[in-house]
């Protein structure tokens, strides 16, 4: 090769090889820690991984490309809880996204700067969470759950598809539940003008569920409200089957109780309050504040009957309750 051309050989690749090694780049990884009321074998909570997995996808967000996920189980333990908040803020995510007011109260403690997302709290406000929902102020936001006012709603649709009913107890976990005092006042007044006495009674194990369905079961003519807390839910299986057994009329707060064999539920579409909340996760990933995100409300609410379970109690649905119903669960 003549000395000429073995120069603009040498030149033209000056100019091309730097460029190779800004093409390959890798993208930043974000990281993002998800604390689940769930247990960890609960096909509830696996379906709300693919879930979460499924949105972040479509909003651009691919795990092992450029976004890492932690996960931490609680299955409503109040320990677990407060452990697994700790470990997820020592990993200094980019964002956490904490299911339930037991796992919020547990990851709020323990951080006043990462960017926290919240799915199914109810009453953020009064519960010292963010300080309005239309400006949250500080690193929280996210969707709530059920108003407190609900509790009369349940007590009104029991008595309903029960109507000799005279005696309702109200099962709660104390840790789960602070607010459970709140619900409380809502049935109070109702029950004093349907003739049904109330029976508040908090459960920390599944001994003392077991104790409450027992001692309530022992009156004629009883039902049951069962608190829309993270430990009632992770508890859900035992209760479903310990109502069964003690032939009361239960009616919970969510459509996976009945799905489940439970009599009936009443509250918020479960699903929709997690694909909103990825919607600001991903916003918070590309910049926004918690603290200029609207806290948003349930838009959507469903009244689910399981038709076989009501047989087997041997109660008559009335027309009325039946042509309200959004799913009726054969």
């Amino acid at each position: 090769m003549r000395r000429r051309d073995f120069i603009k050989v040498v030149a033209g690749s000056a100019v091309t090889f730097p460029l190779a090694p800004r093409a390959q780049q890798a993208e930043r990884v974000r990281r993002i820690g998800m604390l689940l009321s769930f247990r960890e074998d609960d096909a509830e909570g696996q379906a709300r991984v693919a879930l979460l997995r499924q949105g972040l996808s479509e909003l651009g967000w691919t795990e092992g490309r450029n976004i890492h996920i932690d996960y931490r189980w609680a299955g409503g333990d109040a320990a677990q809880a407060e452990a697994n908040a700790a470990e997820l803020v020592s990993q200094n995510p980019d964002v956490i996204v904490a299911n339930s007011t037991l796992l919020l109260a547990a990851v709020r403690n323990k951080t006043s700067t990462i960017p926290i997302v919240f799915v199914a709290v109810g009453d953020p406000i009064g519960q010292g969470f963010v300080s309005s929902f239309a400006h949250p102020g500080g690193n929280i936001t996210g969707f709530t759950s059920f108003e407190f006012a609900t509790g009369a709603k349940w007590l009104e649709l029991i008595k309903e598809i029960a109507p000799g009913l005279g005696r309702i107890a109200f099962i709660f976990n104390p840790e789960a539940a602070p607010y459970a005092d709140k619900i409380v006042q809502s049935i109070e007044p109702l029950a004093h003008s349907l003739g049904v006495r109330l029976m508040v009674t908090p459960t920390r194990d599944d001994r003392e569920i077991d104790r409450a369905l027992v001692a309530v079961s022992g009156e004629p003519n009883a039902g049951l409200i069962v608190s829309p807390d993270v430990f009632m839910y992770a508890h859900r299986g035992l209760i479903i089957s310990l109502a069964a057994r003690y032939r009361l009329p239960a009616i919970y707060a969510f459509r996976p109780y009945a799905a489940d064999g439970g009599l009936l539920s009443y509250g918020h579409d479960v699903i929709e309050p997690w694909r909103r909340a990825l919607t600001y996760v991903d916003k918070i990933l590309k910049g926004a504040s918690p603290a200029d995100l609207p806290i948003e409300q349930p838009t959507k609410y469903e009244l689910v009957i399981n038709l076989k379970t009501a047989k087997a109690l041997g109660l008559t649905i009335p027309p009325q309750l039946l042509d309200r119903a959004n799913e009726l669960i054969e």
